[in-house]
């Protein structure tokens, strides 16, 4: 058997396979690369079902894909060495201990190296998400751009279709560090050099959603995650550091000044957006592994798309709010909520502590449009338990907050033309005048009942 280095998501496929294989879903048999991934996951989902899938034949993809690896929240923790209760504790504490990335003179990644008029993009593996996508989409495109003075990293996430030859058209909707490190090039008045993962170990990818201050490295998390330096190689015409057990990666320049048609594509808020900073991304060079694998995410309001974006943002939620409110027991960011909705579990020590946990949450993260507190014997990660805690404890002329006029996201399709939106909270907890017992039935009247059931089949 051929052995992979352990930062290689194909050595990833091979061990998880072999330790979880009810886990995993092998298609042999042809799909389409035209939303037959995208139809699979959602009916999987729609019967409760998130296995990663492993599609050995997409034509007119010219690669095997694998996709849906972040779509259950247990695969992420075991990927931490962890279980789906403790994800947030075991994901801060490996992310909390970083390591500077190790450089190496060449890796899988150099494999492959296409450089000038020899780049195609039309030979890249692409899939069409949504029937109302205007094309083929890279869904797991992790661009690495570098501070021109200090070398810093940052690393996000850009949905990006062909535009020409040797060329995407991207969005930096996110407005982030990205978008400040190409303004900064803009002011200089050259374009930014940038490469483009895609297909790297889970870890890596998990590490690029990580929320980090202006030049802290996404690159050094990945290592805390890995439990070792991340082993980069330096492109060849920018010597941007990428991962050296990468799949595919694209290398070349941002342009400030040029903007591009890009989308609709089928964004985590569960429609098709056009909303874009239509950027255009100048590829100069292609590295790649032989026989690369497609590594790819859903869209739209996916729980693997869910899910990769909002694991680290909770993780360091929960720790930011427990260490200033200990009597919070639980944070959850819903998928019927995309990334606009979050709850918080606590045992409420004083008159007013859930409004004041709420607006310390609505004011710090900027996807957040609506926070719900509840008490800490409702399970927040179902929502039907948080509707009944609303339904009983709530009444709406004294437990709601609204904010208005703060910044939004960019994709919310009812905020304003201008991104602002209005923030609400709501405190659903029984307060200190709540009369009531909740009803529960024993514990040996519900094994009694799992035992009856078990032996009539």
């Amino acid at each position: 058997m051929t052995q992979y280095h352990k930062q290689d998501v194909r050595s990833f496929l091979a061990d998880y396979r072999a330790e979880h294989p009810e886990d995993i879903i092998t298609i042999d048999q042809p799909v389409l690369d035209d939303q037959d991934a995208t139809a699979l996951i959602w009916n999987l989902a729609e019967r409760g079902r998130h296995p990663m899938l492993h599609l050995k034949d997409v034509s007119g993809a010219g690669s095997e894909v694998l996709c849906n690896i972040f779509a259950s929240r247990d695969r992420i923790a075991r990927l931490l060495g962890s279980t789906a209760d403790r994800l947030h504790e075991a994901y801060q504490a490996r992310a909390n201990r970083p390591f500077t990335p190790e450089v190496l003179k060449e890796g899988p990644i150099t494999e492959e190296i296409v450089s000038g008029d020899a780049v195609d993009l039309n030979a890249l593996p692409m899939l069409k998400h949504f029937d109302t996508d205007r094309a083929k989409y890279i869904t797991s495109g992790i661009i690495i751009g570098e501070h021109p003075e200090t070398g810093a990293g940052n690393l996000s996430y850009h949905r990006a279709m062909i535009h020409s030859k040797n060329s995407l058209a991207t969005s930096l909707h996110s407005r982030g560090h990205l978008w400040r490190l190409m303004n900064m090039a803009k002011e200089k008045g050259r374009p930014m050099p940038v490469a483009m993962v895609i297909g790297g170990h889970p870890l890596f990818m998990i590490a690029a959603s990580a929320r980090l201050a202006f030049g802290e490295d996404e690159r050094d998390v990945a290592g805390g995650l890995m439990g070792e330096p991340l082993q980069v190689v330096r492109t060849p015409k920018h010597g941007i550091r990428v991962p050296a057990h990468a799949e595919i990666v694209l290398e070349g320049v941002l342009d400030p000044e040029a903007h591009v048609e890009e989308g609709p594509f089928g964004e985590f808020t569960g429609y098709s957006s056009d909303r874009s900073t239509n950027n255009l991304f100048t590829v100069e060079t292609v590295m790649r592994r032989r026989n690369a694998i497609l590594v790819s995410v859903a869209g739209g309001n996916s729980a693997e798309h869910l899910n990769l974006g909002r694991v680290p943002r909770e993780a360091e939620v929960v720790e930011k709010l427990k260490a200033r409110f200990p009597s919070i027991t639980a944070v959850h960011y819903p998928s019927s909520g995309t990334h606009f909705h979050a709850y918080i579990a606590m045992n409420q020590t004083r008159e007013g502590e859930a409004r004041q946990v709420m607006l310390g949450l609505l004011g710090w993260d900027q996807y957040l449009k609506t926070v719900v507190v509840v008490d800490a014997d409702v399970d927040i990660t179902r929502d039907s338990e948080v509707l009944w805690a609303l339904a009983t404890h709530f009444q709406p002329h004294k437990d709601v907050v609204i904010i208005e006029g703060l910044p939004g996201n960019a994709l919310d399709p009812s905020a304003s033309g201008i991104g602002t939106t209005s923030r609400m909270g709501l405190d659903a907890t029984r307060g200190p005048n709540f009369h009531g017992v909740r009803a529960r039935i024993s514990d040996e009247a519900c094994a009694r009942a799992a035992a009856l059931l078990k032996s009539a089949g």
